[in-house]
């Protein structure tokens, strides 16, 4: 298997962290940025790099989260990064999105930092495709106050939680699997 290249380190534009610096990072990279510049968003309003624990049984595991944007406190709009087809990440994306608090967060954006697909989570809707489709903070405060946000119930958290362990975990590739190790051990 190929091991990413690691170019030195670079600093996260919204922690501050010292990261690996590697064609993945520098693409997250641009889409933090994206995120401060263009819509307006304030370091204190984006998390990034979070594990979300998921139980599917029996089985448990964490699965990464690049960003989540929260408007006063409510987990708002998530985006997951991955390299290649961004299609195919739609159905976890937006599953996730029912396993992040009590309410889905209303939009997923799954992104291979050059290309973006922005998803309306309730009905799994397209919205908008593009980078520059990722919403602003204006646009996404006026989404939250015309659209009420749905409640998870336990059932739909359940079956969400199975969909990401799906895809995520037992359907993932090795290679994904021994990137994530190397990313981990990169940022011990």
């Amino acid at each position: 298997m190929a091991q990413p290249v690691v170019y030195g380190q670079l600093t996260d534009l919204i922690s501050g962290e010292s990261l690996a610096d590697t064609e993945d990072e520098r693409l997250r990279q641009q889409i933090a940025r994206r995120l401060l510049t263009e819509c307006g968003f304030s370091r204190q309003q984006i998390r990034c790099r979070l594990q979300v624990p998921i139980a599917a049984g029996e089985k448990h595991a964490e699965v990464p989260l690049d960003f989540l944007v929260s408007l006063e406190g409510v987990p708002a709009m998530m985006i997951r990064y991955g390299p290649g087809s961004i299609v195919t990440r739609h159905r976890p994306a937006l599953a996730l999105a029912r396993l992040l608090g009590p309410r889905i967060v209303p939009v997923v954006v799954v992104t291979n930092g050059r290309e973006a697909d922005v998803l309306e989570s309730s009905r799994g809707q397209l919205i908008g495709s593009g980078l520059e489709a990722i919403l602003t903070r204006e646009a996404l405060e006026g989404r939250l106050a015309a659209t009420p946000m749905a409640v998870v119930n336990p059932r739909q958290a359940e079956m969400a939680a199975r969909i990401v362990y799906a895809f995520e975990i037992d359907g993932s590739c090795a290679l994904d699997a021994h990137l994530d190790t190397i990313s981990t051990a990169a940022k011990k």
